[in-house]
């Protein structure tokens, strides 16, 4: 029986009913009632079996109701339960109401009603949104579109639910990695006076009777976090870009800043140890969650090596061209050349996560440092996740004078950097960093094909709802 409406379930016990849950006995009330008078049903699970036992219940019925002989099963919160009873005497269930009666040997009866029913034809049924991707496409009525625009209802998916607690135990593995490190987290401002690299891609705003624009990076913050003697710091939050080619125009930004003492790789060390250690804990603690991913949305399992890959921008190249593709020894690699490559450092070194280093000046940033060995490359690497970037870091200029020249040779407009170059006047120890798209990184680690499927409300050139 299949029940096309999301409630939510109030299951009450007599106290002197028996009800079976798989087995055996938890004697202890207080145990369980984690919530005062209710148990949320999903909680159940963490006990294992549970046997003649006296609750309440409180949950959220997703999707469907089955009766099969004495089990009762309820899809709730993007999980399966079954509750086990010894008898079930009456089960009644329409569009409106859902009523099931249980019986106990000695006479009384509980119900599981509908405390809060819904609207009666939904926009999007949570059997449609848990198909694979490939099954939906049959069906012109259920595209990535009617997902979004039903987000609410297709985020009760037991896929969704376990996306969205993998990305939060990314965000805290990274605060947590970079805090035993000695990082100290900052918070840096998401309305800014003016563009910081000519601005084509900032969003403008109107800042009382003055224009401002939103934060597409907190990078500068960062680096005169650096110059004001914090040494390491990270940052944790929303970023804009105003791209039409973009994915997503406001996403969620994990970014870094660390002073070094002889070399940048100091640096892209820790960046990389930072990586290794968040997919170990992934794979250990979210086991389940990723399991649940997978169900919906197979892929190859993620590898990596340790000590992680390093490879050069040249040494990048000459594998491109060992394939028969040829570039220029200071072209930049288009989206095309990086996937050609992640799918040959996979072949040869077997992993799905390494960095490249040394690229090219010209395609880099202004405030990236040279190689001092040969100034047509830079101190600057990008980290790659399943043959995309994921990550873009460099040793940034710490020297005022030289920040300057290389403002202007770019044609920056130094009025609307002064007070960033101004933080550099007073001494600034050498450093760099990097920035990590959380969605994009979410996105390939597990292996999913959009990463609108990793903004839980994403924001795109032609989505601004819900």
């Amino acid at each position: 029986m299949i029940l096309r409406s999301i409630a939510r379930l109030c299951r009450c016990c007599r106290t002197s009913e028996t009800i079976k849950i798989n087995g055996t006995t938890v004697p202890d009330e207080n145990e369980l009632n984690h919530h005062g008078s209710f148990v949320v049903v999903k909680h159940l699970l963490s006990f294992g079996n549970i046997g003649d036992y006296v609750m309440i219940i409180l949950g959220v019925l997703a999707a469907a109701v089955y009766a099969i002989g004495h089990m009762f099963f309820v899809l709730l919160f993007g999980q399966v339960v079954s509750l086990f009873v010894s008898r079930m005497t009456n089960l009644q269930c329409n569009d409106q109401n859902l009523t099931l009666c249980i019986s106990n040997t000695t006479g009384f009866n509980s119900s599981i009603s509908n405390a809060s029913p819904a609207e009666p034809h939904l926009p999007l049924l949570i059997e449609d949104a848990m198909r694979p991707d490939e099954l939906n496409a049959q069906s012109p009525h259920v595209t990535q579109g009617t997902c979004l625009d039903n987000r609410v209802i297709d985020l009760r998916t037991p896929a969704n639910q376990a996306i969205y607690r993998v990305e939060a135990g990314v965000c805290k593995l990274f605060r947590d990695i970079l805090d035993a490190k000695g990082f100290v987290e900052i918070h840096t401002p998401k309305i800014i006076s003016a563009a910081s690299e000519g601005g084509a891609n900032l969003f403008q705003v109107t800042y009382f009777k003055s224009t401002a624009y939103l934060a597409q990076s907190p990078q500068f913050y960062q680096q005169m976090a650096i110059a004001a003697d914090f040494e390491k710091v990270y940052t944790i939050g929303t970023v804009f870009r105003a791209e039409e080619r973009r994915n997503l125009t406001e996403f969620v930004s994990l970014d870094l800043e660390m002073a070094f003492s002889y070399h940048y790789h100091e640096v892209v060390d820790t960046i990389g140890d930072l990586f290794t250690q968040i997919f170990k804990d992934l794979a250990k603690r979210f086991a389940t969650e990723i399991a649940i991913i997978n169900k919906q949305f197979p892929c190859e399992p993620f590898e990596y090596v340790e000590p992680v890959l390093r490879l050069e921008y040249k040494d990048g190249l000459a594998l491109l061209a060992e394939a028969g593709v040829q570039m220029g020894s200071e072209d930049d690699l288009t989206v095309e050349n990086e996937r050609i490559l992640g799918r040959i450092v996979k072949a040869k070194y077997h992993t799905d996560f390494y960095i490249l280093d040394k690229y090219p000046l010209a395609g880099r940033p202004f405030y990236t440092m040279h190689d001092p060995n040969n100034p047509k490359y830079s101190n600057s690497y990008d980290i790659f996740v399943r043959c995309q970037e994921v990550l873009s870091g460099a040793q940034h200029i710490h020297d005022s004078q030289l920040l300057l020249e290389r403002a202007t040779y770019h044609n920056i407009n130094i009025d609307q950097i002064e007070s960033y170059i101004d933080a550099f006047r007073y001494g600034c120890p050498p450093h760099a960093g990097g920035s990590i798209g959380l969605e994009r990184v979410l996105m390939l680690y597990l292996g999913l094909d959009n990463v609108r499927k990793t903004s839980m409300f994403p924001r795109d050139p032609k989505r601004i709802t819900p």
